[in-house]
């Protein structure tokens, strides 16, 4: 999509609304929840995304409505993009955002392609011996990986954890792997290689070689940088969960709020006396899932 208020070549249509950070969202806020005479408010963005009248009524008991559904947005719909998010504003005649902020936007979209593009990258090393063959970074990145690339290790899930959560990651290990459940779960500092580029090597595992991705959330876990790139970049894989490909697990009680962003999926709650004995059944169901 051409954006007539952005200069940029950027194509936005192509990047998720997972993209925009904090402080884009933050200044959007700022334009849209106020109440205005002359000017659209968050109101009609959200009908502009197709929330209903009772869901939108629902928003208003929030002290950041437009935060809200930009979540909301982002987790349920398949066109919740850059793109889509510009379009909009500019229906409801709200250009006056776009021109604003369109530095930040233009900002936040490289970042994440950059980003993305790292995964697609060589390693650049110099050629010593034209009869040496070049290594691709993303061969012979995990434990038991084929160097050559003929034949990369997958897993049926990556597990996104904090380091403060690493025993209940050897739980999962015991419970899932160690079983008749006999899953390949992928955890990082088990099963990559030391000496790879972080960024590219997480992305490679989580869209190419991990069918699933289980998120353990904590009151760490919000505290993550590394987690909340590897679940943000997971949203944007699958929009509004139609693949099944993230399930977030909450293994103790937390003093911080539930993240929102995650909030419309299916939670595994090991905290929840009452199931607890269905916990590991239902989280090897879902991960056995093709």
């Amino acid at each position: 999509m051409a954006v007539s208020c952005c200069s940029s070549t950027i194509d936005f249509d192509s990047i998720p609304l997972t993209a925009l950070n904090f402080t884009v969202r933050k200044k959007l806020a700022l334009y849209l929840n106020p109440k205005h005479v002359s000017a659209a408010d968050w109101t009609a963005l959200a009908e502009a995304m197709g929330f209903e009248y009772l869901e939108i009524k629902n928003y208003e008991q929030y002290p950041n409505p437009t935060k809200m559904i930009l979540e909301n947005w982002q987790g349920t719909s398949t066109q919740a993009t850059v793109g889509k998010l510009l379009e909009m504003l500019t229906a409801v005649e709200r250009v006056d955002v776009i021109t604003d902020l369109q530095g930040l936007i233009e900002e936040d979209c490289r970042k994440y392609l950059k980003k993305k593009q790292l995964q697609e990258q060589p390693v650049q090393v110099p050629e010593v011996d034209s009869c040496v063959p070049k290594t691709l970074e993303m061969n012979g990145i995990t434990i038991d990986d084929d160097p050559s690339g003929h034949m990369p290790e997958l897993f049926d899930a990556f597990i996104c954890y904090c380091h403060r959560d690493i025993d209940f990651v050897h739980e999962m290990i015991r419970q899932l792997e160690q079983t008749e459940c006999k899953l390949k779960l992928c955890v990082f500092d088990r099963d990559v290689l030391p000496g790879t580029c972080v960024w590219s090597i997480t992305s490679e595992l989580i869209e190419k070689r991990c069918k699933r991705m289980v998120v353990i959330i904590s009151d760490d876990y919000l505290d993550s940088d590394a987690c909340d790139f590897q679940t943000k970049f997971a949203l944007s894989l699958c929009p509004g969960a139609r693949s099944k490909r993230l399930i977030p697990v909450k293994y103790k009680p937390m003093k911080k709020k539930f993240p929102s962003i995650l909030r419309f999926l299916t939670l595994c709650d090991y905290t929840n006396p009452c199931t607890t004995s269905w916990f590991w059944g239902r989280l090897a169901k879902a991960l056995s899932l093709p």
